[in-house]
């Protein structure tokens, strides 16, 4: 069986491609693992070069990589929402809203935890990046339906309680604890479940 040399040339082409892809897409899983490993540490805006030597890769090809930063923080936030998914879809197990609400705050306390040097980073971005202003409003919107879902229908119709409950348990006030006021974890969820008490004192049964 005869091969011309038109079809050799044209897998070697297509071989060439592949390979090359493949390299790009090693490269760019290796900038991820890199910018998420140094954020995670503490160095929430780490610069090109020192995500290149953490990445082991070149610092052109972070700045290829970089040109397409929405992409980038993409495949950060996914990444870490598989972390954290298997927390949040943990069913609660109180028998009464309240209980329930109390326990949105130990699991909210895990996530915020585990996401807290990442978010902080994307707040920094998120008035550049279209992607991390939609990603930031989504949590948002997250954060109040998921509360909303285990209040009671009188507790609902009252706009301003629901705020009041929101607010500490949204991940602004953990921020704001956890790295503004350098609060331990213990102290910051105490002061979480302090506020929400005090809210829920107010709220007839």
């Amino acid at each position: 069986m005869k091969t011309s040399l038109g079809s050799v040339a044209v897998r070697t082409d297509a071989s060439q491609t592949d390979g090359r892809r493949a390299r790009s897409e090693t490269s760019r899983a290796k900038i991820v693992a890199a910018m998420l490993d140094l954020v995670g540490k503490g160095d929430i805006a780490p610069s090109a070069a020192r995500v290149a030597e953490t990445a082991g890769v070149g610092l052109r090809s972070v700045f290829r990589h970089f040109d397409d930063m929405d992409a980038l923080y993409r495949e950060m936030s996914q990444a870490i929402e598989a972390q954290v998914l298997p927390m949040t879809l943990k069913p609660l197990t109180g028998t009464t809203w309240r209980e329930r609400l109390l326990e949105i705050i130990e699991r909210r306390v895990l996530v915020f935890e585990t996401i807290l040097p990442f978010r902080i980073s994307a707040n920094i971005k998120r008035f550049q990046s279209e992607f991390l202003m939609q990603d930031y409003r989504r949590m948002l919107r997250l954060e109040r339906t998921s509360l909303e879902a285990i209040l009671p229908a009188h507790v609902r119709a009252d706009i301003p309680l629901v705020d009041a409950i929101n607010v500490p348990l949204s991940f602004q006030t953990w921020r704001l604890l956890r790295h503004d006021q350098e609060l331990s974890i213990v102290d910051a969820r105490a002061v979480v479940v302090r506020l929400v008490e005090a809210v829920l004192a107010q709220i007839p049964d």
